[in-house]
């Protein structure tokens, strides 16, 4: 038998749990407040990304333009989202709803932008690679930042739970 300890009605806290929201806001924010936000910046991810990708991929030296093409754009998007995001924590304490939803409407223009700056310069580079390293990135490239809800959210359901969910509507 388990038993568990409970506070009795008078000590329990009078403000409902924390949604999962507000604690990761309080996460960053005691991270951001603490100094580890500069430890773990963007820049710092992709200059060990650029690393890791580099050794993956084999750049020979007949791609290292190419290749340094690609990396600046990185390191650019990187100080842009870098710069971005840590404005949004910094601010989000006293936010508005809509001074949020507009902070978070320019992260994700800066990605895109991002985006659409690096594929023609990682295209380049791909074009240049043998079908090897070609193999290599696109198994990398397939992986890069799935998360295991997304893969179970594209997942078909099974004929049973499937009736079930059309029966309950």
């Amino acid at each position: 038998m388990f038993i568990v300890n409970t506070p009795a009605p008078s000590q329990r806290s009078q403000r409902p749990p924390a949604t999962l929201n507000e604690k990761c806001l309080a996460d960053k924010l005691r991270c951001f407040a603490s100094g580890c936000a500069a430890k773990t910046s963007r820049i710092d991810n992709v200059e060990a990304r650029i690393t890791m990708l580099h050794a993956t991929l084999h750049i020979t030296p007949a791609q290292e333009e190419l290749w340094t093409t690609v990396t600046q754009v990185m390191r650019d998007n990187a100080k842009t989202m870098d710069a971005l995001t840590t404005a949004r924590v910094a601010q989000a304490p006293t936010m508005t709803a809509v001074e949020d939803l507009k902070s978070y409407t320019a992260i994700t223009q800066a990605h895109a932008e991002g985006l659409t700056t690096f594929l023609p310069a990682f295209e380049a580079l791909y074009a240049s690679m043998s079908d090897a390293q070609k193999a290599e990135a696109n198994t990398m490239f397939r992986g890069h930042h799935r998360r295991p809800t997304a893969a179970k959210a594209t997942k078909p359901k099974s004929p049973a739970s499937a009736s079930t969910a059309a029966s309950t509507r």
